[in-house]
């Protein structure tokens, strides 16, 4: 099994991380990032996010390489809820990757950040992110109506989540 660590975002992972998201084949998540300027600006913003219990944000390094990262954000009106979010570079989907990255950013949110309740919210098409949060005991709460936006459409998505 190939081994699978996270580590805080830093700025230096910019580059890698804008190449990934800029899959044309990224068609469940839209992320508003239009230039390697544009991720540098959203990476120097993670020490705040972290200060104020807003979002925790990680690189996923599968064998010392970054391949994706991930994420857990705080319910700002139930400061014990968090909302995990991920993604992977193409070249490694359908490897157990995220699997364990969301194992292991679970661990974080319940024992380091003390959340009682973690939600993950996908689009209803995006069929490998549903196995992810089954395969991680995740339970689907239901359908959310309209609840993403890609680009210019809104989409339904499914709710999973697990707790303490």
């Amino acid at each position: 099994m190939t081994k699978v660590e996270l580590r805080p975002q830093r700025v230096s992972d910019a580059k890698r991380f804008y190449q990934i998201i800029k899959n044309p084949n990224f068609e469940f998540m839209y992320i508003p990032c239009d230039s390697i300027k544009d991720e540098i600006k959203f990476l120097k913003q993670n020490a705040s996010r972290r200060r104020r219990n807003f979002a925790y944000n990680y690189t996923i390094l599968c064998d010392g390489e970054i391949v994706g990262g991930c994420g857990i954000k705080i319910n700002q009106h139930r400061t014990f809820n968090g909302e995990i979010s991920y993604f992977i570079d193409q070249a490694y989907w359908g490897k157990g990757i995220t699997t364990q990255a969301v194992k292991k950013l679970e661990r974080i949110g319940f024992d380091e950040l003390k959340l009682n309740r973690i939600e993950i919210i996908m689009n209803v098409r995006h069929k490998a992110s549903e196995k992810v949060a089954i395969k991680c005991g995740y339970k689907k709460e239901g359908v959310m109506k309209k609840a993403i936006k890609t680009g210019k459409s809104y989409y339904d998505a499914f709710l999973y989540a697990k707790v303490k």
